[in-house]
């Protein structure tokens, strides 16, 4: 029993898939959302292999409902040969319904971003992490990065002394 368990933890290791870096330095981030992905057979193989890239995707809402557009997943010449596959298709998000209605209030009324911060593995199933995010200015970005070279500075600094 102990086997499967240790076989398990190093599988869930690696469970990020990928990573939205430009997102936290283009928008600061007010709150994440935890979304389930509905994806197709060949999509989640593709997952698996790590072909996906959510630079330059977003979350719009429709009709009540939460959908990833502009994530681009590649498909793998092997699994997709039976298929027609369309790599930036628009994938729904699953998610509660009061988180569904706070997310519509604050993008409608309040002017917030949704925007897809990283994509990961969880108990086997592929999970979105969203932001309800405001753009950043430019100087809030020039801000961002001078309070980062500081932190770096302050780090060598004290690890000299």
């Amino acid at each position: 029993m102990a086997d499967k368990k240790s076989k398990k933890n190093t599988k869930q290791q690696n469970a990020t898939i990928a990573v939205n870096r430009q997102a936290t330095f283009e928008y600061s981030i007010e709150e994440r959302f935890e979304a389930g992905v509905v994806l197709e057979g060949w999509e989640v193989k593709s997952l698996r292999d790590g072909r996906i890239q959510l630079k330059e995707s977003y979350v719009v809402i429709r009709r009540g409902e939460a959908w990833l557009s502009g994530a681009h997943i590649s498909p793998l010449l092997s699994a997709s040969t039976h298929v027609n596959p369309d790599s930036i298709r628009a994938k729904k998000l699953l998610l509660h319904r009061h988180e569904l209605n706070k997310l519509i209030g604050s993008v409608e009324r309040k002017g917030y971003t949704l925007i897809p911060l990283k994509m990961y593995w969880k108990n086997g199933r592929a999970k979105l992490e969203i932001g309800l995010a405001k753009g950043k200015q430019l100087h809030d970005k020039r801000a961002t990065s001078k309070d980062r070279d500081w932190q770096r500075e302050k780090g060598r600094i004290l690890k000299k002394g």
